[in-house]
């Protein structure tokens, strides 16, 4: 009879397999399933990951090349009024601000990774195990099976994402506009001397729908408006997704059901605005405290105990309320249409432009820097 296993985790998207291989490298049997989700759909997801989400990735090998994890070594975050902020990595004494990672790229490397790793099984159905982890994503299934509530805030926004190429190159800048009540992002791709972006438009559903539909001239005209020429005449690269933008937070991150111990993390575990980028990067900060928290437990502790579990579910909570909290005051700001709200907000930009010591305190909670963990 084969052992059985102390971890099962149930998705296998970026969240489930760094995992899987961060547990395995522990000495930890684990069991990953990964439903047959093929689609020939290009994914045109892109995300921007800090020096803590790349350490992680980096400790089991699987980092991207720089082609595939562009550093951005500045970021500009323009106001509908004039009002203008900008970052520079070499204000804060370091090579880059974050890194925008092709996700099929770094999805496929990690896939490999646990093809190769002999105390992981890749499995169809949920297996027995010690603990199960919950990574589905936002939709998940375990999550309402476990009978979960998932409290979720819906934004009036939908996101549009797709890939442009640019008639200049992006100079590995991470550029953001904001004008009435819409926000408008693009991501440097393809490394250093690319001229490829990976772009994330937040909007008004109708207009979602609109932009996704009308034809890719139009679009691109729009898009070449929105933001100000800056990066000269744009042409698609990749097709156009939209999806319904939200705040969630599942009520409870950890419990015991008739199976046995259960954990959630990422995305089933909480969504926030894509507007400040941390999504991804939360999710794989559960992976590190989560991997922690089991590593460091007492050898009487099973990787299924309660109390730990609790722990894990203060600890990201409370980082959660703090980059969450930031993100969702940030969206309500910029979504708000209203002049006086504009003129304040731009004038708060500029003296934010100029403001040192807090602006470097933001630049470095961004970059994933300065990160009290409970140890």
């Amino acid at each position: 009879m084969a052992k059985p296993f102390d971890v099962c985790i149930r998705g296998a998207g970026i969240v489930g397999r760094t995992l899987a291989l961060q547990l395995a490298g522990k000495r930890l049997r684990v069991a990953i399933t990964a439903p047959n989700t093929s689609t020939d759909e290009p994914d045109v997801r892109a995300y921007a990951l800090n020096q803590h989400s790349r350490t992680l990735i980096e400790s089991i090998r699987c980092w991207p090349d720089d082609a595939h994890a562009t550093a951005v070594t500045s970021m500009q975050v323009h106001g509908d009024d004039g009002g203008d902020v900008a970052f520079h990595a070499a204000d804060q004494g370091t090579d880059a601000l974050n890194w925008i990672v092709d996700v099929p790229v770094l999805e496929g490397t990690l896939s490999e990774a646990v093809r190769f790793q002999p105390l992981i099984e890749v499995v169809d159905t949920p297996q027995t195990a010690t603990l199960t982890v919950v990574c589905e994503g936002r939709a998940s299934n375990t999550r309402q099976e476990f009978g979960v509530e998932f409290e979720v805030t819906p934004y009036p926004q939908w996101a549009l994402a797709t890939r442009v190429q640019c008639a200049q190159g992006h100079a590995q800048t991470a550029r953001q506009w904001f004008s009435q009540g819409e926000i408008l992002a693009f991501l440097p791709l393809g490394g250093p001397q690319g001229n490829l972006c990976a772009v994330v438009w937040s909007v008004s559903p109708e207009r979602a729908q609109i932009l996704q539909n009308t034809s890719e001239a139009s679009f691109c005209q729009e898009l070449e408006a929105a933001s100000h020429g800056e990066l000269g005449t744009l042409s698609l690269a990749s097709p156009r997704k939209v999806w319904p933008l939200q705040q969630a937070q599942a009520r409870q991150w950890c419990g015991v059901s008739s199976q046995g111990a259960w954990v959630l993390a990422g995305d089933a575990a909480h969504n926030v605005h894509p507007l400040a980028g941390q999504g991804l990067n939360l999710g794989l900060g559960d992976v590190t405290e989560l991997v922690r928290i089991l590593d460091e437990r007492p050898y009487w502790r099973t990787v299924g105990d309660p109390k730990l579990l609790r722990q894990f579910e203060r600890t990201r909570k409370a980082e959660l309320a703090l980059i969450g909290t930031a993100g969702d005051a940030l969206q309500q700001l910029f979504a708000n249409p209203h002049p006086a709200l504009q003129t304040l907000r731009n004038w708060g930009m500029n003296r934010f432009q100029h403001s040192g010591l807090i602006k470097e305190w933001v630049a470095r909670r961004a970059m994933g820097g300065t990160h009290h963990s409970s140890h």
